[in-house]
């Protein structure tokens, strides 16, 4: 029997998810764990297969689809069969492919907020059309429940913020925002599914009253309710910075103002968790400079002995292993806040700065204080290579109790890190500098390397970052330290 398919939830953390590429194609058989679809989270590009058997009848989204948790994704089956009703109860038109809401270039939410209106609540406007212009009401279609791809979540019932108040769909946790805010939903113009109020309109710089998240109503636009009858607009809608009246977007293009650039995932998640980072977690910076001569010449000799496997290993793999076993030694620092109480880990993960060209990600090694210095740099250098190719799994990027994030080779001499929450610290590492130093009383050539340690003073005091540092300083400046 035919039914309805939804995206699967891919990743602990995953609020929405783009279909970057359909595999299978419509009349495909599909076999349990075939790949059937990749779909970009917040970490990567991720698999999306099969948890059924049957034939692909309907692709109900487009590549480049933006869609929640459990949205609608496909129609599965037998050859052959009728799926109209499945078509009708998808909102979907049963000539085309593609979701009845959500497109590459338009915002979805995520959770609650992407359900359909309650049942008996009136439709809101989709498009404009002029006063006195009729426009015949369609049959409002029932609200869908996609079954999941993955093993279903129980349903959750509808609370009271989800009732008809005065025409305004909302959730409880959009309510409460609002509530927060001192906000009056009835004067917030919804961008979710069918004018729905999501927490864009209520969060962050645009949430202001007339002024959703991706279109801002004209003044000759008509009343919540009305409907044109003519075609669905192009699936591409520009995004809100390219949508500033009266210009076009070529035009503003033209004029040298510059474009816009839809958020992907990743840079959607990074504007997020970084955000709450700096406003939830109170960092204090420690930085302290130090002789790098002893790691230069060690890497040196390390990298003489690997000549001829062709491996070599970086300042930045001999600095993980460092601090690994400062935090083994230390394990004070080797925590994180959790609510009501400190959770001091067991093992040492070190979470791994890896720059993309559209934001960063952080692969875990794990257990790096019990590794070999030449085992940190073959992991490193696969982590980072699947990372560029968005390949990591989810598992690989969790679990790191402390940050690591390195500059240097883009000659930034000195910066501080933002702590990658729930770590307690993260530590910033600068460039080797070439410095006139003074040894035996005589001034002499060394190299020299900054160190910042951002702190979360709920989980480590000054006096305990300082006492880390010092012990850190002493293993990078007397290597041999670190194999004791």
């Amino acid at each position: 029997m035919a039914k309805i398919i939804g995206l699967p939830k891919l990743s602990p953390t995953m609020e929405e998810g783009t279909l970057v590429r359909w595999v299978k194609q419509e009349g495909d058989a599909i076999e349990v764990d075939d790949l059937i679809a990749e779909v970009e989270t917040d970490k990567a590009t991720m698999e999306f297969r099969s948890f059924d058997q049957g034939v692909l009848l309907k692709q109900l989204a487009p590549e480049g689809a933006t869609l929640a948790p459990d949205q609608p994704v496909a129609i599965f089956g037998k050859a052959g069969e009728d799926i109209a009703a499945l078509l009708k109860q998808a909102g979907v038109d049963g000539g085309a492919s593609g979701t009845s809401g959500t497109s590459g270039g338009s915002d979805t939410s995520g959770g609650s907020e992407a359900e359909s209106a309650p049942q008996g609540a009136p439709d809101k406007a989709v498009g404009d059309h002029s006063e006195g212009e009729s426009a015949p009401k369609p049959e409002q279609p029932a609200t869908v429940k996609a079954e999941p791809a993955a093993r279903a979540q129980p349903d959750k019932p509808r609370g009271e913020g989800d009732r008809v108040q005065g025409r305004v769909f909302a959730s409880p946790a959009v309510r409460k925002i609002a509530r927060e805010k001192d906000m009056d939903l009835s004067d917030v113009q919804g961008s979710g599914p069918g004018g729905r109020v999501i927490k864009r309109d209520v969060e962050g710089p645009d949430a202001r009253v007339g002024l959703p998240g991706n279109a801002v109503r004209g003044p000759s636009a008509p009343p919540p309710g009305a409907r044109k009858a003519q075609p669905p607009p192009p699936l591409a809608a520009p995004t809100r910075a390219a949508e500033a009246p009266p210009a076009s977007s070529s035009a503003s293009t033209s004029s040298g103002e510059g474009r816009s650039e839809k958020l992907s995932q990743m840079r959607k998640t990074i504007a997020r968790r970084l955000t709450e980072s700096k406003q939830q977690v109170p960092h204090f910076y420690l930085t302290i400079d130090i002789d790098a001569e002893p790691l230069v010449q060690l890497r040196s000799t390390y990298n003489e002995s690997l000549a001829k496997s062709g491996e070599k290993v970086s300042l930045n793999d001999l600095l993980i292993k460092g601090c690994a076993s400062a935090l083994r030694r230390m394990p004070r620092v080797n925590a994180s806040f959790a609510g009501d109480s400190l959770r001091y880990h067991d093992g040492v993960h070190i979470s791994v700065a890896v720059a993309l060209p559209d934001g960063l990600v952080t692969p875990v090694i794990r257990d790096a204080d019990r590794l070999g210095v030449l085992a940190i740099s073959q992991l490193v250098r696969e982590l980072a290579e699947r990372a560029k190719a968005k390949r990591l799994k989810p598992e690989e990027m969790q679990g790191g109790t402390f940050s690591i994030s390195n500059l240097g080779m883009y000659g930034i001499d000195e910066f501080s890190a933002v702590i990658n929450p729930p770590e307690g610290a993260i530590l910033a590492v600068g460039a080797v500098r070439d410095e006139p130093v003074v040894k035996a009383g005589a001034v002499v050539p060394g190299k020299r390397l900054a160190l910042t340690m951002s702190c979360d003073h709920r989980v480590i005091d000054g006096a305990h970052g300082a006492e880390w540092l010092r012990l850190l300083r002493g293993m990078l400046e007397t290597p041999v330290s670190m194999l004791l």
